[in-house]
């Protein structure tokens, strides 16, 4: 899937080997919308819970494409006739995709605090050192989960295409011509990706969570302390995501962005030639129709 300015493009290949695209014009919503989106850590929360939203539509329409591959024609025709997705249907699967975030944020955020105040929380009074063993549970829970997901089928091609969306973006900064064999040729990590933002606001948190204002007495009151400053994390994260991509060119400042390239290791896998190729029709398709609407705007 690639978001363009215009309008964010899914491609599938089906099993008849012909690629389907999925098309959905982005809208800017109302006025304050629109001027929330332009500041800063505010709209890093807006942008994740609307990633969360339009990535869920896109993976179900990918996963609709699959189950009509997968079952018989009679099955196959009935899956068409209810391929007319109405408003009510659509915000229901984007509600799931936020609901589904928001809860896991919560669970992330609050099982690593519970189990280093189990652990260690009589040990010493040391608040910073506190919440840099609590990142340090977070990101081995992290890691343990995502490297248990990837070793499934249907994860393993889901990080593979990953890769593939980041190749071919690579190869396009690179302004080289988006062939296979040269989409190939690129790295498969990339600094905007949205995999680093989950370490950053590991690390922003351990920072935030030291201040001496963000004290507790009890396990659930930190626990608490952790919901509530959830937003604040996310938007942090999101400007430093920002910050360290505008200076992946500086040779010193680039290593900042390094911890998010590492996690990348585990969240994308090497394409294959035919995973590539659909991924450049998805590329080329969403630069075509961004060209179209750009014009209509005009």
């Amino acid at each position: 899937m690639f978001a363009g300015r215009h309008v964010n493009v899914t491609a599938v290949r089906r099993k008849n080997q012909e690629i389907a695209f999925y098309e959905v014009p982005r809208t800017s919503g109302p006025n304050i919308l629109k001027w929330l989106k332009k500041v800063p850590f505010i709209r890093g929360i807006i942008g994740i819970v609307e990633s969360a939203a339009k990535g869920s539509q896109h993976l179900n329409f990918s996963a609709e494409a699959y189950a009509e591959d997968e079952s018989s024609p009679e099955e196959a025709e009935a899956a068409k006739q209810k391929e007319k997705w109405s408003l009510s249907m659509i915000l229901g699967v984007a509600l799931v995709g936020v609901l589904s975030f928001i809860i896991g944020k919560l669970v992330f955020v609050s099982v690593p605090a519970f189990l280093e105040s189990e652990i260690f929380g009589r040990a010493f009074d040391n608040t910073f050192l506190h919440n840099l063993l609590e990142g340090v549970i977070k990101i081995g829970l992290l890691l343990f989960y995502l490297w248990m997901i990837s070793k499934t089928p249907v994860v393993k091609r889901l990080f593979q295409y990953h890769g593939a969306e980041h190749k071919v973006i690579s190869c396009y900064e690179a302004g080289d011509e988006l062939t296979v064999a040269n989409v190939q040729k690129h790295t498969r990590l990339h600094y905007r990706c949205g995999s680093s933002f989950i370490i950053f606001t590991v690390l922003v948190g351990v920072i935030l969570y030291s201040f001496p204002i963000f004290t507790w007495d009890s396990v659930w009151e930190r626990i608490w302390i952790r919901i509530v400053l959830l937003p604040v994390v996310l938007g942090i994260s999101y400007e430093v995501l920002k910050w360290t991509n505008a200076l992946r060119d500086i040779p010193v400042l680039r290593y900042l962005g390094y911890p998010g390239l590492w996690l990348q290791l585990l969240t994308t896998k090497e394409p294959n030639d035919d995973q590539v190729a659909v991924s450049i029709a998805s590329f080329n398709r969403m630069r075509e129709l961004d060209r179209q609407m750009a014009t209509t705007v005009v």
